[in-house]
């Protein structure tokens, strides 16, 4: 019987090499069909195998990259753009450490000299002894991921702003909602401009030329003399009509409020405010803002609302950020500002600034003619609100009030027939003792001093003749008296022209 050649030992071993190599292949094959990019390194850095994934992401043929120094071809970089020096690459560090290393703000540069974003871990390898062998390297690229996140940065960035604007736009309405409530309660002296005289026609004219435009206004008259009144028909005909027109009585506030109330404050700013609140011009933002008694503006605040009228630009209290605002200005005084100005009392360059549009709304006792139609509109207006038929008011009653001074004048009127209204027991205007002088203003009725006569006779004159003292259809013509004669007398009663 024939011996077979082939030892059992010999057998053996060579099986166990044919299952190694399919073992290989096998295993090749799974590296060569994983997604990942895959290669392997030696302790020296020269790469011993890459799969197709790899080669095909950094654009290199396998043949290209198998015992090469890695870090020579297959370059990496930092965030932002530096190169690792090989002593400082994250993937040696594995086989020199032995610890494994993930990295996931890196770029890896392709052949061809662009860069995508990567994502790699790389492990070491050890041997029967523990000693480091090399290193194995899986990366993908993360391009998707990565741009991804960019635009939900990007979308939080515009959320975060959308939401500020909005956070923004509610307190700004919370306060624009709180204002107009305030307003709702205040009762104004009259709702229209009733008036045939000439003087206040005049007036009119000059609302209509400036309403058109932004320019800074400045309301000069008496109290009393419906200046608020003048300040929101400007608002109401201008561009600006459908936002705030907001208030401020320069008067009515105390001096250490009303920065507070003009600019506003953050929480904190001072004792007292806790919580941020929104001034006045803030709040006017794209309207108006009306400046009544400015002339009541205390000094060391003057120069804060000329940067606000220079430069469109204010401080909220305790804040180091500067706010713009695109406010029209109108402010109204029946003080003499100029006057105001010799006394150190207020900024001559303010001044400039608050008078590119005068506007001078006479009193009532130099447009007599208008009270007879104001007396009528008062009427209905208490005889709605107190129930009351009015059918009747004598020639005497209406003497009266058209002779009487009005020191007061449109409010004192309003005031003089509410009273009447109310006394009143059957259909005539009963006007009692309203028009009975004050002690110390009995003069006005009637008796008063010749320099005062004198003062509203020649002021009266210059209305009419609209200020042009000489000349033939001068003031001076139309007194009957020399140039000189009426220069003299208007200095020595202090009449300037508004």
């Amino acid at each position: 019987m024939e011996k077979n050649s082939e030892s059992p030992a010999h057998f053996s071993l060579q099986n166990v090499e044919e299952e190694l190599q399919q073992l290989q292949r096998h295993y090749g094959l799974i590296l060569q069909s994983a997604a990942e990019g895959i290669y392997g390194l030696s302790s020296q850095g020269h790469t011993t195998f890459v799969n197709r994934a790899a080669a095909d992401m950094i654009g290199w043929e396998l043949e290209d990259l198998i015992a090469k120094p890695q870090h020579d071809i297959l370059h990496h970089t930092r965030p932002d753009g530096t190169h690792y020096p090989a002593h400082e690459c994250p993937i040696y560090a594995a086989f020199k450490d032995g610890e494994v290393h993930t990295v996931d703000h890196e770029v890896f540069w392709r052949k061809d000299g662009s860069s995508f974003p990567v994502e790699y871990t790389s492990t070491p390898i050890k041997g029967e002894n523990d000693e480091l062998l090399g290193a194995v390297v899986v990366f993908r690229d993360i391009t998707r991921r990565k741009e991804n996140e960019r635009k939900l940065e990007e979308s939080n960035a515009e959320l975060l702003h959308a939401l500020t604007e909005v956070e923004k736009l509610k307190a700004q309405l919370e306060a624009e909602n709180k204002y107009l409530r305030q307003e709702l309660k205040l009762t104004h002296s009259f709702e229209e401009i009733i008036s045939r005289s000439k003087e206040l026609k005049k007036v009119l004219a000059q609302i209509e030329q400036v309403a058109a435009t932004d320019a800074t206004t400045l309301v000069l008259g008496e109290s009393g003399t419906g200046k608020e009144l003048i300040v929101r028909a400007i608002h109401n005909l201008s561009s600006r009509k459908d936002r705030p027109l907001v208030k401020v009585n320069c008067a009515a506030l105390p001096a250490n409020l009303i920065e507070s109330e003009l600019f506003g404050h953050e929480k904190g700013a001072f004792t007292g405010a806790l919580n941020k609140r929104i001034g006045r011009f803030e709040l006017a933002d794209g309207g108006t803002i009306f400046l009544d008694e400015i002339g009541e503006l205390p000094i060391e605040l003057q120069s804060k609302l000329l940067r606000v009228l220079q430069e469109g630009e204010f401080d909220r209290l305790g804040s180091s950020t500067t706010n713009s605002v695109d406010v029209r200005v109108i402010a109204a005084t029946n003080r003499d500002l100029p006057a105001e100005i010799g006394k150190g009392n207020f900024r001559e360059d303010l001044y400039y600034r608050l008078n590119v549009f005068p506007i001078y709304v006479p009193p009532l006792r130099e447009r007599r003619e208008d009270i007879p139609l104001l007396v009528t509109h008062f009427v209905k207006k208490f005889e709605k609100k107190f129930g009351k038929e009015i059918s009747t008011i004598t020639k005497k009653v209406m003497d009266d009030l058209e002779q009487y001074h009005w020191t007061g004048n449109v409010r004192e009127l309003e005031n003089v027939i509410e009273r009447a209204v109310i006394i009143s027991q059957g259909p005539k205007l009963d006007l009692g003792d309203s028009l009975r002088p004050l002690p110390s203003a009995a003069k006005k009725q009637g008796l008063v001093s010749l320099a005062e006569n004198e003062r509203t006779h020649i002021l009266k004159a210059l209305a009419f003749t609209n200020w042009k003292v000489s000349g033939k259809q001068g003031a001076a013509s139309l007194l009957d008296i020399n140039r000189t004669t009426l220069e003299a007398r208007m200095k020595k009663l202090d009449i300037q022209r508004p």
